[in-house]
Parts: C-alpha cells; structure tokens; sequence
C-alpha cells in the first residue's frame, strides 16, 4: 500500500531541508530473462496500471533511419501472434482501460494501459504478447499501413503545425550531423517510406527483448499473484543478444549558431537552446530551477518582462529537456503583432545577462522548488499514465537504474541555493555556447516530396518470423478476476446562509493534494451578440487584480504557493480553479476566493487583457484545427446565436469591449446563489466548512436569470471550404446541431459515439487509420452544452484523400444509423465507458472537472453512482433510433481547411450540393469563380 508514502508526505512541500522526503514503496527483481520487474501496490481505488519501458529510442538508430523507433512504436499496435491485428486498443477498451498509449522520446520507448484491478492478466498477456511474439505476424502490409500513418502523424504534428518546422530546425542546429538527437523524434517522409520489413525484424531483435525492458505495475493488485502472473505470461520469453551500444559524442558548442526558418504563421518567435548536463546529473536540477525563475509562468522575469511590462510577447516558457546524452535548455517568445523575433531577443538578453551577474534570489528558488515538488506529486495522482507512478518507477529505473530515487531526485532541488542556480547560469547559458532560432513568416521549406507507395501485394504474413516457441495456452485471451463493486462518488454538500452550493469529495488516501473549482452558473452563452467573447475577457482579468494585490502581486503569491490558479469560460459556465498541497490549501482557498469576489478590473490590465486576446485570435488563424473550429460554429449556428463563436470571440467584439462591459458581466453572474464550490482531496467537511465561511461567507447576491439563446442560421451550403495554400495536410469537420446535455437519449448517444468515433477502436478511426492510412487519427464527440451543442467527427487527412476521406465519414454515419450496432460493438463501448469511470476520479482535479458538472447541468449529487445503471439500459435498437433522430447525414456540414485548389475538385465530385467559401476567422468570403 501507499500509506507509509502518505505518512511522509504530509509534512513535505514546505521548501527547507529538513522537511521529510516522500518515496514510493515497491519491490524490484529480475526474472531470468533479464526483464525488470517493478511492483507497487496501491489500494485507493480499483484500478491497475501495466507500464513497459524499452530501453531503446533515436539514440539508438542508424543514419538514414530516422524516425524508426517511433515508427517501431506504431508497429507493436499492430497485433501479434496470439492478439489478432488492430484488437490491443479494442480489447483494452472494452476491458474499461484508460490512459493507453505508447510513446517514443529520444531515450526510450514506453507502453501503458490503466486497467479495473481485475483486468490485471489481460494487460500482462497483451504486453507480453508483443514482446515475445510480434514478428509472427508483421509483414509488408502492416508495415505500409504504419507507415501512412506515421507519415501523416508527422505531417499533423510537424509540418501542419505552427512553428513545427522551426523547432525542427532548432534541433539539427544544436546538435551535428550524425547525432541522434539532430533529427526530430518523428523521423523524415524519406526514412519512413524506405524502411524495410528486414530492418523492422532487426531493430525489433536488437532491442525489444526482455533483457532490454522494464515492466512497472502499479495499483490495485496482490503481490504473490501479480509476480505468479509476470512469470507466466514474461519467464519464458528468450533473452536477446545485449544490445548494440552506439558510441556518441556531443561536441560542445563554442560560438553562437543563428538560423531563420520561414513558416506558415503571422507572429514571428524566437528560440535560444544550449547544451545542459544530462538528466538527474549534476546540474540538471539546477536547470529546472533556471527555467523556473526565467520562464515558469506569470511570476517569471520573462513573462514579467516581456509579456507584462514591455508588451513584446504573446506568450514566454523556459524550459530545461532533460535528456540522456545532453539535455537542452530553452527560451521559447512569441512576438505580438508588430514585433519582431529581434526585438523579442534582446529582451531576452537583457533579462538573461542580469540573471547571469546577479543569479535568482532565495524567494524566487523557493517558488521554484514548491511549484517542482507540486507537479511531482500531482502527477503521483495517477496510477498509469504519463507521469503516474508505474510510469516515474519506469523513469528512475531508466536513467538511475534505481525505482526509488524519488527522494534523491525531490532532494536534489531542495537543496538548490541562488548561489548553486547562478553558477549554473554562469557556466552554461552564455551567448557564445547558443543556438537562435528565429521564426517568420513564409512558406516553408518541407523539402522534396516523397510519393506515398502503395501497398505491396503479397499474402498476409510473408516474411514473418518466430523468436519464441509457441505456448497453447496464450491463444486464449485470459477471463477476468472477480470485479470489484464499481463505487462512484456521491459528494457530501452544504449550501451556506447565503445560498453557495459546496460540494466535497473526501480522498482520504493518496497525494496530499486538495483542488477545487469555482463554478459560475454564467457562461458564453451570456455573452451579447455584439460581445462574442465577454464571458471569456472577463474570466481572463479575474486574476489580474484584486481590491488589494495587482496582478504581479496574485502571480507571486500562487508560485510561492506552488498552487496553481487558473479563471476559464466555456458555453456554460465560467471557472476558476485551483489547486494545492493540502498545507498550502487554506491560503490557495484564499487566493480563489479574492480574485472571484474582488476583481478589481484594472483599466491597465483590460488593456493589456485586449491585446493579448487579439493577438490570440491572430495566432488562432495559424492553426488549421482551430480554424476549422471558427468555421465550423459559424456555418452550424450563425453569427446571431452565441454558440456560433469560439470562446475568444471576434476582433470586433474584443475592441468594442469596455471596462464597464467586464464588470457588468461579473457583477450579474457572480453571485452565490449562482456558484458552487467543488472540492476533492485529503480533507474532510469538519476541516473544509470553517475555511469556505471564511473565504466566501460575506458574498452575496442572488442568481441571474437563465441564458436565452438566439436562433441559430445554419448555412444552406452542405461544404464549407477555407483555403489554406500550400497546406500539407486537410483538416475536415463533418458536423450538424445535436441534443442539449438534458436530452433523454444521454446515454444511448454516448454508446453511439463510442461505437462510432469515440474510441480508438471505433468505425471512423479503424476505417480512415487503419484500413485506408488517411489520417493519424480520427474521432467523434457530441459537445453537450446547455442548448444544443455540436456534434461532429474530426480528422486531419492526406490532401490527396480528401475527398475520400469525406466519403468514408458519410459511409460509417449512414452505416450506424441504417443498420444497429452489434451486441459486440453494444458491449464494447457500453463497457467502455462503465468500467472506465473510477479513472475519472483519479485524480483530485479531475475529480472537480467531474463533479463541477453536477451543478453546472442540475444532474443531482447521485447522478454518477446512477449513470451505469442508465448505461445498462441501453440497447443496440435504443442506440439506432438515437442515431436516426440526432444524426442525419443530409443535414450535415462538410468543413474543410486545406489547399483549396488541390481538393475542390474531388469534394465537387462527391456531389454533395453547394459549396460555400470562407476566411481564417469564419465568416464568409465572396465566391471568386475559381
């Protein structure tokens, strides 16, 4: 269990030495094979997580083949030979799993699911699985499929994303030719498309065995049967060859390397990177604190600089990557309109020579390390996933060797001094050991294209191969334990004198963190027709001043904290949320309590609040997924209703926007018998009701009448198009006007979606994915708000494909509205969403993101511990007839962003009526006659 963890914790976050240092209990050993075997065992909810980490990333490719380890990565999902091809993420789906994923980083590769407890054996044999038995069944189809997909993936993720290629380049000007680090992780379209099956065989043989990798569980699970299960399903898998060591060397960098790298954007940035001691080395901890005090969020010198005082950037980070060979250090600046990347860089210089002569001081190490220790032991929330526990013992154990280095690596920034952070600035960031990037303007240069081939047409598995003998047994996917009773949270309440709804969620085991939100029964939808964006202005300057702390003043006081605070908008409410140490809770309830009730409105910060939404539009109109998001709620509902607007609003509307304006809009919906307090953690009513008295018992105020919603005018267009010119990729929104969250078909449409779009597994996904290689990703959602939220299906698609890729949307929503679903895609997604809700209440933020809904859409407090017997109730008929009614495909629009002049004629074949063009922002254009 972890309690002795939650014994040394309680005190720990303070910022002195003596404080005592956390660990987390586990039992490490090696089965004969050479895997590495980490257990810890953790009670506090029923779940499990599996984690497996290959020691093996691009440090270890060879020239020409960049790109492979991840694309390797994509491989390992692709079935093996006891797991049918494309069934992993569907079988752990259905199983209720959450958090599945793999990823590559320079250093290594990782695998992960979070699992019901009882699901322990179904993640240890699909691990297993493609660990010992992968290439019985990879051949050259399934390795053109990955490659399509990866390719697209990069194309996504790289090339159609702003500034993508600018960090690209950032990189191969750090490091030299032939490092492993020089090239981004994803690889080339050249070194994609030229790998071959036999290189797949190689690179799998040299270091996807047992005696390369760690296995890491975490959760809720026995120990006697768990390590039973490992040797089963791992103990007789074969050791491999060791692994080849790839000698490298990372050349110092002794004088300054600039470059000016053009890409689709409109706000020029600027990069600097140096070469930094490598991760949890001396030194290392040191650079995290650099980053911190430099460019760690509004308390930083940058952000204040930059950002605040002198008004040059949009946005300012400092971060240190830490790395294996050589980590690298980084300052990152956005320019808002009118600046420049020069200007953004002297600035910078100015800043850095000062933090270099005279090093931070004690009050700015002491924000550092509390906001360090905050996000470790946040993400210690987490069983699984990035950052959780299975996941930090597979990362001490990967670059110390040692699971629990915990404690040093907590004591290594503890025990940092202005003097040890300074002599680290003075001895790695100085500007003749840099690389300067610049960003503009500009088409970049994404080199020659390289032709998409084929799939070759030979029989399934040719080239196939066995390492492992076959065992019988494995071809029989194992049958759950006993269940555990599914338990979800009923929060205890109390509504004070003056009508504020509290609602808590007691955690009384795991991290010691406490969050809680502020919800503000008033949203966008309030917003005035000609304020598009109020709601969201307003929520922006709640932290920018109080009747008795500026806005620089709330910043310090959060980072000394290491809490967080953060006011946010949606349609439906606005939020501010916090979060803390439990010990550092009281004074964090505080800080959400004066910026919600006294927000002063400084005319200083509406000013500089404008701005920097303006700018945030600008950059908006950079983004092919945000643009399709403008165009998308424009053409659904209309420039008349305030759902046609995203949450910034329009340039227009922020302009128009007054002082007045904000705090006319505050006054009117936050009130107390207008808002809820939602809280989770390790705290109990008896010790939180005094603390909310205190902080909100003098508001007052009675709650604002219900939003009334204008009417929506849908376009009469069927194809939406935003020309994007040169675009390498097509962002399509296939979307119509579905329920609001009061609807009775609630649960029916969630089962719907799931089968439809919602899960990896899904139609659309394995459809445009995996059997076409359109796309990295496709995916469904019904946005359930107050009114009737959108639905709509998403992907980002080969430009080539377009029109293709439309096609086989409208085929699987005709499909599932045609046809029911069958009893295995009933149960499937149905399970899928059941089994995986204790992970929703993971974690103490998640668990107010989930509860703040209660009160937000008037569900009750029991509505959670109700919703799986709703879901139960659901039919494959129920799940027809919700499709029939809300999803019509003769009613739905077609948006696409991408080079109009490449994919109009294929959507005009299509036939699927009038085309209608607009800008970047969403409103319409003229036709040109093109």
């Amino acid at each position: 269990m972890l309690l002795p963890l939650l014994a040394l914790l309680a005190g720990c976050g303070g910022g002195t030495p003596a404080d005592p240092l956390p660990q987390i209990p586990f039992e490490k050993y090696t089965l004969a094979n050479g895997l590495d075997v980490i257990l810890s065992e953790d009670h506090r909810l029923p779940l499990v997580a599996v984690d497996v980490w290959y020691h093996v990333g691009p440090a270890n490719e060879a020239a020409g083949r960049t790109g492979f380890a991840h694309l390797f990565e994509h491989m390992m999902f692709q079935g093996s030979k006891h797991v049918p091809g494309d069934s992993h993420f569907k079988l752990l789906e259905a199983a209720g799993g959450t958090g599945l994923n793999g990823t590559t980083d320079f250093d290594r590769t990782n695998y992960f699911e979070t699992l019901p407890a009882n699901q322990l054996e179904l993640g240890l044999w699909l691990e297993s699985d493609r660990m010992g038995y992968l290439l019985d069944t990879v051949d050259e189809a399934k390795l053109a499929n990955q490659q399509d997909v990866v390719r697209n993936e990069r194309r996504q993720g790289v090339e159609g994303q702003p500034y993508g290629v600018v960090q690209e380049a950032l990189f191969r000007t750090v490091f030299p030719a032939g490092h492993p680090y020089r090239a981004s992780v994803i690889g080339s379209h050249a070194d994609i498309q030229a790998a071959k099956l036999g290189d797949v065989k190689t690179f799998f043989k040299q270091y996807y065995s047992p005696n390369n990798a760690s296995l890491a569980i975490a959760g809720d699970f026995d120990p006697a049967r768990a390590k039973a299960l490992v040797e089963r399903y791992f103990g007789p898998l074969k050791r491999g060859a060791a692994p080849p060591k790839v000698p490298v060397e990372t050349p110092a960098i002794t004088a300054e390397r600039r470059v000016v790298v053009a890409d689709r954007v409109q706000l020029q940035r600027a990069y600097m990177a140096w070469l930094t001691p490598p991760f949890m080395k001396p030194g290392d901890a040191a650079a995290d604190a650099a980053a911190a005090v430099l460019g760690g969020g509004p308390s930083s010198r940058l952000y204040k600089s930059l950002v605040y005082d002198k008004q040059l950037a949009q946005d300012v980070t400092a971060a240190q990557y830490s790395l294996g060979l050589r980590s690298v250090f980084l300052i990152m600046a956005t320019a808002r309109p009118g600046k420049t990347a020069q200007e953004l860089e002297a600035a910078i210089d100015e800043e850095l020579s000062k933090f270099r002569d005279q090093g931070p001081d004690a009050r700015e190490i002491e924000r550092a390390r509390n906001a360090f220790e905050t996000r470790v032991l946040g993400d210690l929330e987490l069983l699984g996933g990035f950052g959780g526990v299975a996941d930090m013992l597979n990362l001490f154990n990967h670059y110390t060797g040692d699971p629990g280095y915990l404690p040093r690596y907590l004591d290594e920034h503890r025990t940092l001094t202005p003097e040890s952070v300074k002599a680290f600035a003075q001895q790695h960031l100085q500007p003749h050991a840099r690389v300067v990037v610049h960003g503009i303007p500009g088409q970049p240069d994404l080199g020659r294209p390289v032709p998409t081939l084929p799939a070759p047409k030979v029989a399934a598995g040719t080239g196939a191969e066995s390492i492992n003998a076959d065992a019988p047994w494995r071809k029989d996917q194992p049958a759950a334990s006993a269940a555990r009773p599914i338990r979800l949270p009923t929060p205890a309440s109390l509504r004070l004198a003056n009508g504020l709804t509290v609602l808590l969620h007691e955690r009384p085991s795991g991290m010691p963190v406490v969050s809680a939100q502020l919800v503000v029964r008033t949203g966008g939808d309030a917003n005035p027709l000609e304020r598009p964006g109020l709601a969201g202005f307003t929520a922006a300057l709640l932290d920018q001043g109080t009747a008795s702390r500026n806005a620089t003043q709330i910043a310090d006081d959060v980072a000394v904290l290491g809490a967080s605070l953060d006011p946010s908008s949606s349609k439906d409410a606005t939020v501010v949320s916090v979060g803390a140490l439990k010990k550092h809770f009281p004074a964090a309830l505080d800080l959400l309590a004066d910026v919600s009730l006294r927000p002063s409105f400084p005319q200083a910060e509406v000013d500089r609040q404008r701005t920097s939404r303006l700018t945030a539009l600008v950059a908006q109109t950079q983004d092919p997924d945000a643009i399709a998001s403008a165009a998308v709620l424009a053409a659904l509902y209309g420039h008349k209703h305030p759902y046609g607007y995203i949450e910034l609003g329009t340039d227009v509307g922020l302009n128009a926007t007054s002082r007045d304006d904000l705090v006319a809009f505050w006054k009117r919906g936050f009130t107390p018998a207008n808002a809820a307090l939602v809280v989770a953690g390790p705290i109990s009513m008896k010790e939180l009701e005094p603390l909310v008295k205190k902080a909100f018992g003098a508001w007052s105020g009675v709650a604002p009448p219900p939003a009334t919603l204008g009417a929506t005018e849908t376009t009469p267009a069927r194809v939406v198009v935003v020309d994007q010119p040169g675009s390498p990729q097509t962002q399509v929104v296939v979307a119509t006007i579905g329920p609001p969250r009061a609807t009775p078909d609630f649960a029916a449409l969630n089962v719907l979606n799931n089968a439809l779009g919602g899960l990896f597994s899904s139609r659309i996904n394995m459809n445009l994915r995996e059997a076409h290689g359109y796309t990295y990703g496709a995916s469904s959602s019904f946005i359930f708000r107050k009114g009737a939220g959108p639905f709509w299906i998403r992907s980002a698609v080969r430009t080539e494909v377009t029109a293709p890729a439309v096609a086989e949307i409208l085929k699987e929503v005709g499909r599932v509205v045609a046809v029911p679903i069958s009893a295995e895609e009933l149960t499937s997604a149905r399970d899928a969403i059941v089994l995986a809700l204790p992970g929703d209440f993971e974690t103490s933020g998640g668990t107010t993101a989930v509860l703040s809904n209660l009160f937000t859409y008037d569900l009750g407090t029991d509505f959670y511990s109700k919703y799986p017997g709703l879901l139960a109730a659901v039919t494959a008929e129920y799940v027809r007839a919700a499709a029939q009614k809300h999803l019509v495909p003769e009613r739905m629009i077609i948006v696409v962003v991408g080079d109009r002049a490449k994919i109009e004629a294929g959507l005009r074949k299509l036939n699927l009526g009038a085309i209608e063009y607009r800008d970047a922002r969403g409103f319409p254009l003229r036709p040109t006659g093109r």
